[in-house]
Parts: structure tokens; sequence; C-alpha cells
């Protein structure tokens, strides 16, 4: 079992930064699987970015070349850094950790890319 907590989210103009992390309860370095999920408003949740506990990364294509997932296992963290934001970014992100075919999510944190 863990707890999750995500921070960083805010308001961004379109073309800036931010960078997500989530902080878990235990330590992350059994975890094979660490990722990061979103949901804008009246859609469903969709899958980010995932890390595994080897350091391979996958991304959808909708974040390919812009959003970055790392994780730190001493610090017990798992980041996103997102770069060249667009309004489409726009949703609440969700950091979620696989552990024997359950799964756990934290709270959320809002981003928002406008003007």
């Amino acid at each position: 079992q863990v707890q999750l907590v995500e921070s960083g989210g805010g308001l961004v103009q379109p073309g800036g930064s931010l960078r997500l992390s989530c902080a878990a309860s235990r330590s992350i370095g059994g975890i094979n699987t660490l990722g990061w999920y979103r949901q804008a408003p009246g859609n469903q949740r969709e899958w980010v970015a995932t890390i595994t506990s080897g350091g391979g990364t996958t991304y959808s294509d909708s974040v390919k070349g812009r959003f970055t997932i790392s994780r730190d296992n001493a610090e017990n963290t798992v980041d996103l850094q997102m770069n060249s934001l667009k309004p489409e970014d726009t949703a609440v992100y969700y950091c979620n950790a696989q552990i024997f075919f359950v799964s756990y999510w934290g709270q959320g944190t809002q981003v928002t890319v406008s003007t």
C-alpha cells in the first residue's frame, strides 16, 4: 500500500513549462510501474507517461517530445517535467503506482494552460 501526493500544478501560458511532483508515503524502489495520468473536464482519465523500476519510460503520442517523467528512489518521488504546454494539456494530473495488480492514485493537481 502507498499514499501519493501530487504538487506543482498551476496556471501557465501556452508554450510555458511546469514541473509536477508526486511524493510517496513509502519507498518506491520496489514499485515497478509509476506513472502520470490526466483527466480533462468531460473526458475520461487518460494515460500520459510511465516509468519502470529500471528507468524505462513510455509516453502517449500527445506528449511525446514535450514531457519527461523521472523517478528518484532515494527521495521517493516521481516527477513530470512538462514543456511547450498547450491549451489541450489543461487537466487534473494524477500520479499512479501499480503494486501487485492494485492501482493507487493521488488526489490530483490542476494544470491550466491559458492566456
